[in-house]
């Protein structure tokens, strides 16, 4: 797999190829930072897109010739039972697909059992930084996409009915519970007078159940987590924040006890406050102003986390300028959310990937993540040209 050769000295050739690793594991929640009312007492978990993370690690683990164990969210676990059914029916072997449930002490026995000699994760910090950890001590290898704090930067000159479009769609999208969520909004110079536009089109979307098609925000994975999401909320009023749109205590005729949280724009946004410093998860978005390119490149820079950032804009000049100096990992260029496709890798960069992003998911990386690299160097000689005598020294070409 994925083999080179060569030919070293006479009769003597180097080829190295990769092989799999043998049994492999992928954790797929996120988790979800508690209330503070809430004593931490274990792993407080969600999962982020159910189908597509477990298909980060189902292909390319199992094309490599390893054999996965899956542990899915115990709170939306279907998508990868249907995912397994679905392998099952298109004819892997027994074993090679394997889904275990539960919750902390199935991922412990995961991170602890010899047999399993890599590990996928995608989640929070605090849960992907104690995966990581524990994980690399016990000698495995272990890739963990982390938390992220996402900005768009979006200059005068930009396609204003575009751009606003995209920002408010990658906004509150999935209701803000996804990794590479659009959740903060740098405006540079007058584009801060865009906010009204901007507030109108996030009031025109609806929230709603997820069977409905004409539902645009569906609800948040749990009663915590919308708690969590609120308090942040009434965090940056406290701070001195303006909430240009209050999603809190949205409620729903239909589903009177679902896990609301509307649609929410908070201005006046300072990088001190609680709202920018935490990554939110929900359908929140918050909003920044600057004078300059060069000011807001400083502020996304400045951030922690380095999952992806974005630009809107007209200017090629400004653009490039953007690519070269922004630090996050994955940009956009009038792309809100720059997720590459499988043949490249999810590059994340910073807090927003565990040992300074090492092991990266999918593509390329993705290949050598799940395979271990093999060197065979050969010698062939005829009887003739046989080894006459001892040689002590390392063999060199001849």
């Amino acid at each position: 797999m994925l083999g080179e050769v060569l030919e070293v000295a006479k009769d003597m050739e180097t080829k190295s190829y990769r092989e799999p690793l043998g049994i492999v594991a992928a954790i797929c929640p996120f988790s979800t930072p508690p209330h503070p009312s809430i004593k931490f007492i274990s792993l407080l978990m969600k999962l982020d897109f159910p189908a597509m993370i477990p298909l980060w690690s189902i292909p390319i683990a199992t094309a490599t010739g390893n054999c996965l164990i899956l542990k899915p969210s115990e709170r939306d676990p279907g998508a990868a039972m249907i995912l397994a059914e679905i392998a099952e029916k298109a004819g892997f072997p027994k074993g090679v697909l394997n889904i275990v449930h539960g919750a902390a002490k199935t991922v412990d026995f995961i991170i602890d059992e010899p047999q399993i000699k890599a590990i996928s994760f995608v989640g929070s910090n605090h849960v992907g930084e104690y995966i990581f950890e524990r994980g690399s001590a016990k000698g495995k290898r272990v890739q963990a996409n982390l938390g992220a704090k996402n900005h768009a930067v979006i200059l005068p000159d930009a396609n204003k009915h575009d751009a606003l479009n995209s920002i408010v769609g990658a906004a509150f999208g999935a209701a803000g519970q996804r990794c590479m969520a659009l959740s903060t909004l740098v405006m540079v110079g007058e584009t801060k007078e865009w906010l009204s536009k901007l507030v109108d089109s996030a009031t025109a979307l609806k929230v709603g159940g997820g069977f409905d098609d004409t539902t645009h925000i569906g609800p948040v994975i749990s009663p915590q987590s919308r708690e969590r999401i609120e308090h942040l909320i009434t965090s940056a009023q406290e701070e001195g924040a303006s909430i240009l749109l209050d999603g809190r205590g949205y409620k729903s005729d239909k589903y009177p006890n679902g896990n609301w949280v509307g649609p929410t724009v908070i201005t006046n946004v300072k990088v001190h406050m609680k709202c920018y410093r935490e990554e939110i998860f929900g359908p929140v978005l918050i909003c920044l102003s600057v004078d300059s390119l060069e000011e807001a490149i400083s502020l996304v820079n400045a951030n922690e986390y380095g999952n992806g950032a974005a630009i809107f804009t007209r200017s090629g000049s400004a653009a490039a300028y953007f690519q070269r100096n922004i630090e996050a990992g994955q940009v956009g260029i009038n792309v809100p959310i720059p997720v590459p496709l499988p043949m490249f890798s999810f590059t994340g960069n910073k807090k927003s990937v565990a040992g300074g992003g090492a092991s990266y998911f999918y593509g390329k990386p993705g290949l050598q993540f799940y395979t271990q690299l093999k060197t065979v160097t050969s010698l062939w000689k005829s009887d003739e040209d046989g080894i006459k005598s001892v040689e002590v020294s390392m063999p060199t070409p001849r």
